[in-house]
């Protein structure tokens, strides 16, 4: 068997990298580098570096002809792609869209991809939050997000692509960079064993910060494994359960033993206040559910980023 990662030098691909290679897979990694990181790439796999984009990654896609594709190549900041829809809409549409043609071509067994639990919903009034309500996203990224699980839909439907779109929460573990506000347990990792303030975005009604749905990477893995053989749908990957970033900080601070003081300020353009993830649907169909809770992971992520200090 054969599997190819796009962004697979960077966080959450670079993960699924190894386990796919540690189940005894051939793998394929494209990345360009933008976000990954050269000691992310697994040896034993094989490189390329493209962008997604490159009407060369057709031909790379044709050669390998794996028989899954992992898709975890994206921009992915909430700020950046209120700043820069454009670029946002280039990399995560076109360039989804690019893999799509190339995975028409081969005998794709499946595809499966990087979605959003984080930003497609909007803000929702029931939490935790079902895959089948009405998706209002607020920001670019969550937009563009959308539009590549349609496109996944229309390629099922009119072609036959056997897609599985996974919808995260917001990912956390050991290789994260803190570029993106879903990183924030990195960014306080950083900060705290830097001795540095941190700083959380909160709400006269919500003081305690943004609420939001923190998964370890291992779970995230874990899903798209469970994904390989599962039936073309869309799955929720998060813990249903609800945290707020003043409480991470609190957590923080304690298994560090160290408090380096926190600042609060207004929030941010294109931020949903609160939005955590019902699982319901990947407990019973992908036979999946989170291993690490947030204390134990936010330990695990805490002694990594020590360790290379």
């Amino acid at each position: 068997m054969k599997a190819l990662v796009t962004g697979g030098a960077g966080f959450i691909g670079s993960h699924i990298v190894d386990r796919l290679i540690k189940m005894g897979l051939e793998v394929a990694i494209i990345d360009n580098m933008y976000t990954g990181q050269k000691e992310n790439i697994n040896p034993k796999a094989k490189f390329y570096l493209n962008d997604i984009r490159d009407e060369e990654v057709i031909n790379i896609i044709k050669t390998e002809k794996p028989d899954y594709i992992f898709h975890t190549a994206a921009q992915m900041s909430v700020p950046f792609s209120v700043e820069n829809p454009k670029f946002d809409l280039d990399v995560n549409g076109n360039g989804t869209l690019n893999l799509i043609k190339a995975s028409l071509e081969i005998n794709l067994k499946k595809f499966i991809f990087s979605s959003t639990g984080g930003v497609i919903y909007g803000q929702m009034d029931i939490l935790p939050t079902k895959e089948d309500v009405i998706l209002k996203p607020l920001c670019p990224y969550g937009i563009t997000k959308l539009l590549c699980e349609k496109y996944l839909y229309f390629y099922k439907q009119e072609f036959g692509l056997n897609f599985t779109a996974l919808r995260y929460g917001n990912v956390y573990g050991p290789r994260q960079a803190n570029a993106h506000e879903s990183g924030v347990i990195t960014i306080f990792a950083r900060k705290v064993l830097n001795n540095e303030k941190c700083v959380i975005y909160s709400y006269d009604d919500q003081p305690g910060g943004m609420i939001r749905d923190y998964i370890y990477v291992s779970d995230v893995v874990d899903a798209n494994i469970a994904a390989m053989n599962s039936e073309s749908d869309v799955y929720n990957v998060g813990t249903s359960i609800g945290t707020n970033t003043q409480t991470l900080f609190e957590i923080i601070k304690e298994i560090s033993n160290i408090d380096p003081g926190l600042d609060v300020l207004p929030p941010r353009k294109g931020e949903i206040k609160s939005i955590y993830l019902d699982i319901s649907k990947s407990k019973n169909k992908l036979n999946w559910s989170p291993k690490i809770g947030i204390k134990e992971g936010m330990q695990i992520t805490l002694d990594y980023f020590k360790s290379i200090k």
